[in-house]
C-alpha cells in the first residue's frame, strides 16, 4: 500500500472564532473555508498545555508536556516560563521516526521562539529552514532604525531605552519588509511551496509548516488592516498589547479595535498565503495522496470575557486562548465537509500521523489517532475532558464545565458550558461538585502532583540581567 505524504500546518496564536469555517461572518478567510468544505472539521480541539514551546514539544513527540515535569531552562532564551524548554535529548520524535521508516522530512518556520540556542526541533528533519524576522529576532541592528520609525509608537526615548527590546528588535527586522511578498508569512509559504516542487517524486514526505502569524506583533501589510481597521486612525500604533484587563492598562476602544483589526489582517495574511501553498499541492497532483492537518497553538483574548482581558496572560484560559481551529483533510475525501463534535486535544495529531505512516513511537503516545473520527477506520475511544497547564495556572474542560484554577487548587472561574457556551458567567460560587471534579482529574492527569518552580530560579545569569533592564 502506498503510504500517504503529510502536510500538518501550525498557525500560531489563530483563534477558532476569527475563520469563516468557525462562524466569523467578518474576517476574510476563504482558503480555510475551503480546505474546511473538503476536510473534517473539529469543533472540540484543545491544547494539552500552553504556550508556544510547550505546544511545540508535544506536537514534535506525540507526549505531553502537562504538567511540565524536570523544567529545565535554556540559557539566552527570550522566555522562562515551566515547560518552555528543549525536548529531551532521551525522548524520540515524529520526524525521527518518519525519517527512519523513509520518509522524507521537512520543517519549514517562522515561529522565532524555536530559535533559541540549545533548542533541538530541528532533530529528524532532513530538510529545515528558519525564517528569520520576527518580533525581536535577533537579526537585524537596531542601531540602524532611524528615530523617525519610532514615532507612530511612542516616545522615541522611551523606546529605545533598551535597544535591544521589543520594538528596536521589531522594526530593524521589519525594516527589509517593503511589501507583501517581503513578510516573513509569505517567505514560510514560498519556502514551503519550493518544498513541494522539490519532493513532489520519490519518498512519500512529511512536511511541518510552522507559521507564526498571527501572533505579536499585530502589524499587518496595510492592505489586509484596511479590509477591518480605520485608515484615519490616528491614536498610538500597538503592535503588542499588554496582557491582562484592558481597562486597568487605560486602552481606549479606539486603541482596542485598532489592535484586532490588525490581528484580523493577519489572519487574511496567512489565509492568502496557505491557500497558495494548497493551490499548489493540487497543481503539483500531490493532494491525491496527501493528509492535510491545519491547526494552531492558542488563541488570545479581546476583552469579550468577564474581566475584559485582553492578550493570553495564564490565568485567563477562555475559550478565546483555549479553543483551537483543526481541519483533517484525507486524500480520499472522507468525511469532507463534515463536523466532529468529540472532545479532541492537539497531541491527537502527531497521533494520527504515526498511524497514518504505519510508524511507532519508541517512547509512546499521549494522543490518540483521529483517523476513526476523519475516515471510520479503527477505534476511537471517547475523551471525556481535557486539562491544560500555563505557567502555574491550569484548565479543565468537559462536556458540561470549564473550570480555571492553580496548581495550589486555588479556584478562580467556573462555567457552566451548557446554559453559557462562550463562559461570560463565573458560577464558581455555586460550582462546588465542578471544582472537585476539576481538580481530581488535573490532579490524575498530573500524576498525583505539580511540579512548582515559583522559588526557583528561572533565568540564566545573563537572564538575570536582561530582566532588570526591563
Amino acid at each position: 500500500m502506498t503510504r500517504p505524504n503529510i502536510l500538518v500546518i501550525i498557525s500560531d496564536t489563530l483563534r477558532a472564532s476569527h475563520l469563516g469555517c468557525y462562524g466569523n461572518a467578518r474576517v476574510q478567510t476563504p482558503s480555510f473555508d475551503k480546505l474546511a468544505s473538503q476536510a473534517v472539521r473539529f469543533a472540540r480541539a484543545y491544547p494539552e498545555s500552553l504556550p508556544t514551546i510547550p505546544v511545540r514539544r508535544a506536537m514534535h513527540t506525540g507526549r505531553r508536556a502537562y504538567p511540565f515535569r524536570g523544567y529545565r531552562p535554556v540559557p539566552w532564551d527570550i522566555v522562562y516560563l515551566p515547560g518552555w524548554q528543549a525536548m529531551s535529548p532521551e525522548e524520540d520524535t515524529l520526524a525521527e521516526n518518519l525519517a527512519g521508516a523513509g520518509y522524507h522530512t521537512g520543517f519549514i518556520t517562522d515561529t522565532l521562539p524555536y530559535f533559541a540556542p540549545g533548542f533541538n526541533f530541528t532533530r529528524g528533519f532532513w530538510q529545515w529552514d528558519y525564517v528569520r524576522g520576527q518580533q525581536q529576532d535577533r537579526w537585524q541592528s537596531p542601531y540602524a532604525v532611524p528615530r523617525e520609525r519610532y514615532e507612530p509608537y511612542g516616545d522615541p526615548d522611551q523606546l529605545t531605552e533598551n535597544m535591544h527590546g521589543f520594538m528596536p528588535m521589531f522594526l530593524a527586522n521589519t525594516s527589509r519588509v517593503h511589501d507583501e511578498t517581503d513578510t516573513s508569512t509569505a517567505r514560510v509559504f514560498s519556502h514551503a511551496m519550493q518544498f513541494l516542487e522539490d519532493n513532489q517524486s520519490g519518498q512519500p514526505f512529511y512536511l511541518l509548516v510552522d507559521c507564526f502569524d498571527p501572533h505579536e506583533p499585530w502589524e499587518a501589510p496595510d492592505k489586509y488592516y484596511r479590509l477591518y481597521g480605520d485608515a484615519d486612525y490616528d491614536e498610538e500604533r500597538i503592535v503588542h498589547c499588554k496582557y491582562g484587563s484592558a481597562d486597568q492598562f487605560g486602552y481606549s476602544e479606539g486603541e482596542i479595535a485598532f489592535v484586532e483589526a490588525q490581528y484580523c489582517g493577519l489572519v487574511t495574511l496567512v489565509d492568502t498565503w496557505m491557500g497558495k501553498l494548497l493551490d499548489k499541492l493540487q497543481a503539483l497532483g500531490l493532494d491525491e495522496n496527501t493528509w492535510v492537518f491545519v491547526i494552531s497553538d492558542h488563541g488570545t483574548n479581546f476583552c469579550r470575557n468577564p474581566r475584559r482581558i485582553i492578550g493570553k496572560p495564564d490565568h485567563a484560559m477562555y475559550p478565546g486562548v483555549m479553543h483551537l481551529p483543526l481541519l483533517v483533510r484525507s486524500p480520499s475525501g472522507a468525511g469532507r465537509g463534515t463536523v466532529c463534535n468529540d472532545l479532541v486535544a492537539n497531541i491527537d495529531v502527531p497521533a494520527t500521523v504515526y498511524d497514518l505512516a504505519g510508524v511507532e513511537s519508541r517512547g509512546g503516545l499521549d494522543g490518540r489517532s483521529l483517523r476513526p473520527l476523519v475516515s471510520g477506520e479503527g477505534q476511537w475511544t471517547t475523551r471525556d475532558y481535557v486539562t491544560c497547564r500555563y505557567n502555574h495556572s491550569l484548565a479543565y474542560v468537559d462536556d458540561t464545565s470549564w473550570v480555571l484554577t492553580d496548581v495550589d487548587a486555588r479556584p478562580q472561574e467556573a462555567f457552566d458550558l451548557e446554559a453559557d457556551p462562550t463562559c461570560q458567567r463565573n458560577i464558581m460560587s455555586s460550582a462546588s461538585d465542578r471544582l472537585d471534579r476539576a481538580w481530581d482529574r488535573l490532579l490524575h492527569d498530573a500524576g498525583g502532583e505539580f511540579p512548582d518552580y515559583r522559588t526557583a530560579r528561572q533565568t540564566d545569569a545573563i537572564g538575570q540581567r536582561l530582566e532588570a533592564r526591563r
